[in-house]
């Protein structure tokens, strides 16, 4: 797809056409992401006589990996839609200025955070729960997946660049292609090489590199629009700032993350014992089924309204906007309705456990009972990220984890007799609350957005 080709496009395409175009191939990749993290633990889970020790070590690291993931985000969520607001408005020049600056942002992040994590990996890990048995396959891990988070920054940071010209398949390619390589490598130097946690991170690591330099040759070479070039390498405050100030968002909703999974894991250990935390942990990776493609769409759905929104044509903003709105809703609808009829369902592709398994159906009918509004907050915060609402949309990034969530967690046992569904009961309030804030904001302010044209 050339320039013209890709502008013809954005300018004239029938909108729901474009949004699968662009959308399918992200909810694809989140999806292959997903599974691929799955294989990935039950691979480490097992190894024979020490899995159970080497995966928990190995679950301490996911705060470290999320701040990782947050700081490349920072750069490419940030970025790539004033990429594509500037394309919008013709002006490529200042969108390769952009790329370049988000490139040497994320090399410039990547050594700070190399030789801050790597230094203090053993105090972090003790910090998130570490004990004498877990922590030296937590050290292992995270020091070898640390020295590799060069390419973990470039893959995730750079991506949306991609996108966001249009390529949605080679965006997805990056991932899939890690993917693959990842499952494959990880057997061969966990068990044939006999590497254990070390090997489960070097093949993450090489499936990083694969991707960073698939990227790398696609961004500088002749089918992409936007090219990196040297000249655009040197940081220019007027250049990164409002990219920073649009991710900032983004960054926030990451990070929190491990805030978040600190206090769901406390407050249940507390009340409801190892069960209670074990439902948890199946709770979480089944709500990534949700989240993660709903970021998919957003990701189709953001290139369209930012290059409309730079192009100045309203009408299909808004219906780029209200495409992406009715998606986003019926499938968190359909996902709702699925939980709350078939919980048994899901909880028995995680265990073979009886108890868990009754369990974790009841505590997931309680924390999904208010899934379906999620379609309404990601769609409409998203969207303000899409039209360059970097100040809203951070808030609204806070509102409902950090504002809502959080607190919640700890108030409402307070006064509820039963601590455990309480403290799972905060999810659905936290949802339905902050969806309908955001709906309300995001409505009422979307025609002053596109009638003053402000990034």
């Amino acid at each position: 797809m050339d320039m013209k080709s890709t502008s013809q496009a954005m300018e004239t395409e029938k909108i729901p056409r474009l949004l699968a175009q662009l959308a399918i191939p992200a909810v694809v990749a989140q999806i292959i992401n997903l599974l691929y993290n799955i294989v990935d633990r039950i691979y480490i889970g097992h190894i024979s006589g020490v899995g159970a020790a080497a995966l928990t070590g190995v679950g301490l690291f996911t705060p470290i990996l999320m701040l990782i993931n947050a700081f490349a985000m920072l750069a490419g969520s940030g970025g790539a839609p004033r990429a594509a607001i500037s394309m919008g408005k013709k002006d490529n020049k200042t969108a390769e200025k952009i790329l370049g600056n988000c490139f040497a942002l994320l090399i410039l992040m990547a050594v700070i955070l190399t030789v801050v994590f790597f230094t203090f990996a053993p105090q972090l890990l003790t910090l998130f729960g570490a004990s004498e048995k877990t922590l030296p396959y937590g050290v292992a891990y995270a020091r070898i997946y640390i020295l590799g988070s060069i390419f973990v920054l470039i893959v995730m940071g750079m991506n949306p660049f991609i996108t966001t010209q249009g390529f949605a398949k080679i965006s997805m390619m990056t991932t899939v292609i890690g993917a693959v390589i990842n499952i494959i490598l990880d057997p061969i130097f966990i068990f044939v090489f006999n590497l254990g946690v070390r090997g489960a991170a070097l093949a993450t690591v090489l499936s990083q590199a694969v991707g960073a330099i698939w990227i790398l040759r696609f961004l500088s070479g002749k089918k992409t629009i936007l090219h990196l070039r040297k000249e655009n390498f040197r940081l220019q405050k007027d250049v990164i700032l409002p990219c920073l100030a649009l991710g900032i968002s983004t960054f926030v909703m990451l990070s929190t993350e491990s805030i978040l999974s600190i206090s769901f894991t406390s407050s249940l250990s507390r009340y409801g014992g190892d069960l209670a935390v074990g439902a948890m942990t199946i709770i979480t990776s089944v709500s990534q089924l949700a989240t993660l493609p709903l970021q998919g769409i957003c990701q189709g759905g953001q290139p369209i309204m930012s290059y409309n929104f730079g192009a100045g044509n309203k009408e299909r903003v808004k219906k780029a906007f209200f495409t992406q709105f009715k998606v986003c809703t019926i499938f968190t609808s359909c996902f709702w309705l699925i939980m709350l009829l078939f919980p048994k369902l899901f909880a028995g592709i995680f265990s073979n456990n009886t108890d868990l398994i009754t369990y974790t159906a009841w505590a997931l009918r309680i924390y999904m009972a208010g899934i379906f509004s999620l379609g309404f907050q990601v769609s409409c915060q998203q969207s303000f990220m899409a039209l360059g609402q970097a100040k809203v949309s951070l808030l609204l990034a806070c509102l409902r984890k950090l504002i809502l969530l959080i607190p919640l967690i700890f108030i409402l046992p307070l006064f509820i007799q039963n601590k455990v569904f309480a403290v799972f009961l905060a999810e659905p309030i936290s949802d339905i609350v902050a969806a309908t804030i955001t709906t309300i904001t995001f409505m009422s302010r979307f025609n002053g957005i596109l009638n003053r044209g402000k990034v």
